[in-house]
């Protein structure tokens, strides 16, 4: 069973930056993709980036392109999400997930959550 733990979380100042980790453990059989989604209050979950496992492809949602950044650490089993220039429309419990395809839409794990509050 694999397990997916994020952390990084907390409260900053808009403009100020984050970084998100989520470690993998357990029994990984190949996963391909790595993604982050995000849920904010009354809102559906929404795709923030993604990345293959060999780090040769990623895509990001228009909303954070250009100030967010995914990286693997294939070693250590992490997935890093740097948030830079956050905006308060940035607030919102961030999950990231694995998945076998990385050109579908299918993600078999999911972590718990780890909450990001970008204050004006």
């Amino acid at each position: 069973q694999v397990q997916l733990v994020e952390s990084g979380g907390g409260l900053v100042q808009a403009g100020g930056s984050l970084r998100l980790s989520c470690a993998a453990s357990g029994r990984t059989p190949r996963m391909y993709v790595w993604a982050w989604f995000r849920q904010a209050p009354g809102k559906e979950r929404e795709f923030v980036g993604r990345i293959h496992s060999t780090g040769a492809i990623e895509d990001y949602a228009d909303s954070v392109k250009g100030r967010f950044t995914l990286s693997r650490d294939n070693a250590k089993n992490i997935l890093y999400l740097q948030m830079n220039t956050l905006k308060r429309e940035d607030t919102a419990v961030y999950y990231c997930a694995a998945g076998p395809y990385y050109g579908q839409d299918r993600y078999d794990y999911w972590g718990q959550g780890t909450q990001v509050t970008v204050s004006s």
